[in-house]
């Protein structure tokens, strides 16, 4: 299948190129580098031994993203494309209801002239909000959002859903992840943050490399068992090769259908269990002090992951030590690029 990953040079897209490939997909990429660095293609070229077609391009420009569809004879998208910091969303609202929700329906409008019959959305397990029992399942309800971003998840699978159900060619799902982390084995490609990470570990490994002072974890009085937020860590190849599979399974339905799925390893760490963790596998000692609680934050949250691992044959095989050696080799590949 030849497909187009929007926000393909970024961190999850990047890594989701690399395993389309691997799988014997084609992949262009679309990406406007808003937040992800030209360099990251030849990386992907480099992996995968193949020149994979790039645009740089805003995904929401519908009269370009149309002309794209038909010259490249795209069959399937996989849409990344987003803005993703809880916090800023909270400080910033339109920008991210204009991004998420508006460029995604730009995109649809695109699709409706062309023969996209597949469609994988990328979405977060913040539309669950703060879960009433844990692991979160699928039917958990989705509860209000603590943040824009996690309400712009929201509406993004209610409008995908509604237009799928109008359409007679296109099947689509969404994608909840939990929390990407980790990077390429090779170390080639991984997450590559512009200005102050938002993420837990690329803080944890800049600390780690003397590029920041310490590391602020946000909270130590959430009732949990040490006092911090509680998070499923999942490996970005993990979580890349679920894309694969979700792309797979969609070739098999008829149009007009739409489902969404838990992308985690059913197992939540702590923030300090994290640190704990880095700490024992590269040897390096972490700065780090604690700080208020962040607005947005929910306190704990992982997942069920019974309905992937049998309806897409998928499940997370890499373990979170593996994930943050994988992150600490890449950050150190950073200094030498």
């Amino acid at each position: 299948m030849k497909v187009l990953v929007t926000g393909g040079a970024g961190y999850i897209g990047s890594h989701t190129v690399v395993e389309l490939i691997k799988a014997g997909h084609q992949a262009v990429i679309l990406d406007n580098l808003s937040n992800s660095e030209a360099f990251i293609i030849d990386r992907i070229n480099e992996l995968t031994g193949r020149s994979t077609p790039f645009y740089q391009k805003d995904f929401a420009n519908k009269a370009k993203i149309s002309q794209l569809l038909k010259k490249e004879q795209i069959e399937g998208i996989i849409h990344f494309a987003a803005f993703k910091q809880v916090g800023e969303s909270v400080t910033k609202p339109l920008k991210y209801y204009r991004n998420n929700v508006g460029g995604l329906i730009s995109l649809l409008e695109a699709i409706s002239d062309s023969n996209i019959k597949y469609f994988v959305f990328s979405s977060s397990c913040t539309v669950y909000g703060e879960p009433d029992s844990l692991p979160v399942t699928e039917d958990s309800p989705v509860k209000p959002a603590t943040s824009p971003y996690g309400a712009s998840k929201q509406m993004d699978e209610v409008i995908l859903k509604d237009f799928s159900a109008a359409s007679s060619k296109l099947s689509a799902l969404a994608l909840r992840y939990f929390n990407p982390i980790g990077a390429h084995p090779s170390a080639r490609i991984g997450e590559l943050p512009i200005g102050t990470p938002a993420n837990l570990v690329p803080f944890i490994t800049q600390t780690a490399a003397g590029i920041r002072e310490k590391l602020i974890v946000y909270g130590n009085d959430y009732p949990t068992e040490d006092g911090t937020c509680i998070r499923d860590y999942i490996h970005v190849v993990d979580l890349a090769r679920a894309h694969v599979k979700a792309i797979d399974f969609l070739s098999g339905r008829q149009a007009g259908q739409f489902d969404f799925f838990n992308i985690g390893t059913g197992k939540g760490s702590s923030v300090v269990e994290v640190i704990n963790t880095f700490e024992q596998v590269t040897g390096v000692k972490l700065n780090y002090v604690f700080g208020p609680r962040r607005e947005g934050d929910i306190i704990s949250t992982y997942a069920a992951v019974d309905k992937a691992n049998k309806m897409l044959n998928w499940k997370a095989d890499k373990s979170l030590e593996e994930a943050l050696l994988d992150a600490w080799n890449w950050q150190q590949t950073l200094a030498k690029k």
